[in-house]
């Protein structure tokens, strides 16, 4: 199974604030059944008290999530954001990280997220990788430049 659907890649992006990318993507992953009606509004009451920011080098990236029960199957939405919004550190709270990659995570295993946050993370280090998705405007690259990294779905 895969985990990253190009139906649920979204380059360049419009949003206003985070709320609104969460909003977008959720629920166009709730539309194609992989996540219940209460994720959207779970991911957002979750981000406002563990915020996801990180700063990658010059690469603000979001990989807000929330627990497994608003989960129907292991997915990854995926945002690059024509203008980057804003979300507080993951790190630290208190610092603005201005997201221009967000990553929402939906994962149906309750011990299989921080599994999937290691494999993320893999994925940020690779400068050249997150350079390549935030300027390519084919939903279908960027799935395929995720797939053949072989992000692989926890356990559903």
């Amino acid at each position: 199974m895969k985990m990253v659907h190009e139906e649920l890649v979204f380059p360049g992006l419009t949003a206003s604030n985070y709320e609104e990318v969460i909003k977008l993507v959720g629920s166009k992953m709730c539309a194609k059944g992989f996540v219940k009606d209460s994720y959207v509004d779970a991911v957002l009451e979750r981000e406002k008290v563990f915020p996801t920011g990180l700063q990658i080098g010059d690469f603000g990236i979001a990989i807000p999530h929330t627990d497994s029960k608003h989960v129907e199957n292991s997915m990854v939405g995926i945002a690059t954001l024509k203008d980057a919004v804003i979300f507080q550190s993951m790190v630290d709270p208190s610092t603005e990280v201005a997201a221009k990659l967000v990553f929402l995570l939906a994962v149906k295993d309750p011990d299989g997220q921080m599994e999937m946050l290691k494999q993320l993370m893999s994925i940020f280090q690779n400068i050249t990788l997150l350079e390549a998705l935030w300027q390519e405007s084919s939903p279908q690259k960027m799935a395929e430049l995720l797939i053949d990294l072989k992000l692989t779905p926890i356990q559903n």
